[in-house]
């Protein structure tokens, strides 16, 4: 009896231990079910609130700005030519590439022996073109002189052929006589003729020894000018430049020696599209002298000089297109032929237009207008000039509006977003800060801590800047995203 007592009795306490053990085991699994539930259930819907940067559409007058890639052209340049072949017999001292030269300053010598012996013989010619010019001169006046005494005789002869008539008739003279008076006139007569061939022959002598004296002296000119073109000279003030020549070495026929520059007459050459010429153009279709200015970047440091817009090429190069255009470098200091500068034209003055980020209009013309309660809104603007990472619009009736100055994807009309404008977004490199109303910060602080998936690094330091005055927008934005926060 005692046995059956005691058995029953371990048989209870046995049935009561495997009870307490399976309503622990129905416990554990009721919470963990339930913590599982609780992890899949969706999170409480919420609308994202983005932080964008807005800007404000202020209209006024704005000169639009071209850009332009140009090259710096010489427009006074010298080519020093060897004007004959020879032998180079001197340089001057500091006849090389960039050296100053002055307007009348002798920078090679050929040799000059050959046009020395041109003009002595020039000369010499000249000298007896000289003497052949008094001779015929001597002799046209003896000539004329014979002339005068054969007409003189001849008179002579007339007035006895006349008288020797006058007594024929009054039976004094013979008829002999009459025929040997009549022949001495006829011999008189052909003296004359003989006397002006000879003055006629002394006058072209002479005409002919004036045209040789004529020559003789264009010779001698063009002697001395070749003697003259041994020393080639600088015709203005420049610099030297492309020097090519030795001393004692052989040049030919026109061949390049150096060039002179100009350093202060240089142009800028660049080309425009036909659009953008058109835009420089007055009423009458003439160039306007716009403005302007040119810089070359030399590495971190940038020089420039301003300019005025001077003349275009007459024709189009073939297989181009826009226009060429020349504008004058007013400070040329610096500048030298064939650097690659940039060119900012100064375009006529565009009224009621606004200057705006370039990221801001889409490429139909569209922008995002804040609208009532923070909610973007479509509008549309007239796109007129790009001016690097701005553009030029004008924007009919949304004068005084504010855009989106920076257009993504995951903005567009009906969203809803924390607007940053330019007094919060003044230093670039700070993050953008937001003051949070104690309950908003309240949410936030419990939304983080409902989260078990965040380190506890993490999540203190996200409490830490919740709990400071002003909280990091970033910072708000990936909360409201449901992210970690950082």
């Amino acid at each position: 009896m005692r046995f059956l007592t005691r058995s029953l009795l371990a048989v209870l306490l046995a049935a009561v231990a495997l009870g307490l053990l399976g309503l622990a085991a129905v416990t554990v699994r009721g919470a963990l079910e339930e913590r599982a539930a609780a992890e899949r259930a969706a999170p409480m819907a919420r609308e994202r609130i983005f932080t964008a940067r807005v800007v404000t559409i202020q209209p006024g007058e704005i000169a639009p700005e071209l850009a332009a890639f140009g090259e710096v052209r010489a427009r006074r340049m010298l080519e020093l030519r060897a004007p004959f072949a020879g032998r180079v017999v001197e340089i001057a001292p500091g006849v090389e590439n960039g050296a100053p030269v002055r307007a009348g300053q002798v920078l090679i010598r050929l040799d000059p022996a050959d046009a020395l012996a041109a003009r002595d013989l020039a000369a010499a010619d000249l000298r007896r073109a000289e003497a052949e010019l008094r001779d015929a001169g001597r002799s046209l006046d003896l000539a004329r002189a014979d002339l005068a005494e054969a007409e003189a005789q001849a008179d002579l002869r007339r007035r006895a052929y006349e008288r020797r008539r006058t007594l024929q008739e009054r039976g004094v003279a013979t008829e002999a006589a009459i025929e040997e008076a009549e022949l001495a006139f006829a011999a008189a007569r052909a003296a004359v003729i003989t006397r002006a061939q000879a003055e006629a022959q002394a006058e072209a002598r002479l005409e002919a020894a004036e045209t040789a004296l004529e020559r003789q002296r264009i010779t001698l000119a063009e002697a001395e000018r070749r003697l003259a073109e041994t020393e080639i000279v600088a015709g203005f003030d420049g610099v030297l430049s492309d020097v090519a020549v030795v001393e004692g070495g052989l040049v030919g026929v026109n061949e390049r020696l150096a060039r002179v520059i100009d350093p202060d007459a240089l142009d800028v050459a660049f080309r425009l599209s036909t659009a953008q010429y058109l835009r420089l153009l007055d009423d009458a279709g003439a160039l306007i002298p716009a403005p302007g200015e040119a810089a070359l970047d030399l590495g971190g440091h940038e020089i420039a000089s301003p300019l005025r817009l001077a003349r275009a090429s007459p024709a189009v190069g073939e297989g181009q297109t826009g226009r060429l255009v020349y504008a004058e470098l007013l400070a040329p200091r610096g500048f030298r032929p064939g650097d690659f500068i940039t060119v900012r034209i100064a375009e006529p003055a565009l009224q009621g237009v606004a200057l705006v980020p370039a990221t801001a209009v889409d490429a139909a013309g569209g922008v995002l207008v804040l609208g009532e309660d923070d909610r973007l809104e479509e509008g549309r603007v007239e796109l007129l000039r790009r001016q690097g990472d701005m553009v030029l619009i004008r924007a009919h009736g949304l004068n005084g509006r504010e855009i989106v100055a920076a257009r993504t994807p995951l903005l567009g009309a009906g969203i809803r977003i924390r607007p940053q404008r330019d007094e919060a977004a003044a230093v670039p490199d700070a993050p953008a800060m937001v003051t949070l109303d104690p309950a908003r910060r309240a949410a936030l602080i419990a939304q983080v801590h409902a989260n078990a998936f965040l380190p506890d690094q993490v999540r203190s330091r996200i409490l830490d800047q919740l709990e400071a005055d002003e909280v990091p927008a970033q910072l708000i934005e990936r909360l409201d995203r449901g992210g970690r926060g950082g």
